[in-house]
């Protein structure tokens, strides 16, 4: 198993899911039973969930249009069953997995993150899921890998982006091995307790809470391990304007805005902007990882 990350939380600290879907306020670091907490929980500021309609209405998902509405009324069109995901490269048990066998005895956590958008547009989102370093655990790391590349099924009749080429699909992404197999990054299964609906990426799709959401690649069916730093969609597209790293970062602004402040989606139209947190409020558990890099050049 992964190294699991841990918090001082009880069952006497879990917030019922009535009061989640009311949209009650939580302090930093309520997690579900038996989750891990939210990292950053030392931060005195407290985080109100997005509602299940505010998640699943608001997204990014190019292969179904390029409008925040367009995922939530075309991804109906997705065939998430049968599902599996190739696992390739360099892996001691390479092969084509049943999403079910993949996952199973790997334990399923819930974990509430801050998700941040490039186009400064932010959510607080209660994610189910697996540490993706029990899964990469499980097939077997081979010395030497450096990388984990990824990429989103392609459903030419299904995906309405893919008919018009949007980008240059499959979407495909990457990490470096040690953010890959860092305890906050997780293969998400499912949004307040439920199965992830289509738009946000069913049936599986990685989180990593510390990037841009663009990294959070979704409706994952191939995991290869390389040595190789892999090629990512957006960084293909304008490598100007996205880098491979793509960590939440206020003092590097995207080329055209500002990355200093982000709105807060359900906060209403004069809600004001409030301040984008270093690595979206995780600089205490990623910083190290990036220890003696110029982060504005490795953005």
């Amino acid at each position: 198993m992964a190294h699991r990350w841990t918090n001082t939380l009880t069952k006497a600290d879990v917030t019922p899911k009535a009061a989640y879907l009311n949209r009650r306020q939580i302090l930093a670091g309520t997690v579900g039973l038996g989750a891990i907490g939210l990292a950053g929980a030392a931060q005195a500021d407290e985080l109100e969930l997005n509602t299940l309609e505010e998640i699943t209405t608001y997204n990014n998902f190019y292969e179904f249009g390029t409008g925040k509405g367009d995922p939530a009324a075309n991804a109906h069109k997705l065939v998430t069953k049968p599902w599996s995901i190739k696992i390739d490269g360099m892996v001691d048990n390479p092969g084509e997995y049943a999403l079910a066998d993949l996952l199973d005895g790997l334990p399923v956590e819930e974990r509430i993150y801050r998700f941040r958008c490039v186009e400064a547009w932010s959510m607080v989102i209660p994610w189910n899921g697996i540490e993706l370093a029990d899964i990469l655990n499980k097939v077997g790391v081979q010395d030497g890998a450096k990388y984990v590349a990824f990429e989103t099924v392609v459903q030419p009749d299904n995906m309405i982006g893919v008919q018009r080429r949007v980008l240059d699909f499959p979407y495909v992404e990457g990490l470096r091995l040690d953010e890959a197999m860092h305890p906050l990054t997780i293969m998400a299964t499912g949004i307040y307790g439920e199965p992830i609906a289509n738009q946000n990426g069913a049936p599986i799709r990685l989180v990593v809470p510390w990037k841009y959401g663009f990294k959070s690649i979704k409706s994952i069916v191939r995991i290869t391990l390389t040595d190789q730093e892999p090629p990512t969609s957006w960084n293909k597209a304008n490598a100007r304007e996205y880098g491979f790293y793509s960590n939440v970062n206020p003092n590097v602004d995207h080329p055209r805005w500002s990355q200093a402040t982000e709105r807060r989606i359900g906060g209403g139209l004069f809600a004001p902007r409030i301040d984008t947190l270093m690595f979206n409020g995780y600089e205490e558990e990623v910083a190290s990882l990036y220890e003696g890099m110029d982060l504005s050049e490795f953005y």
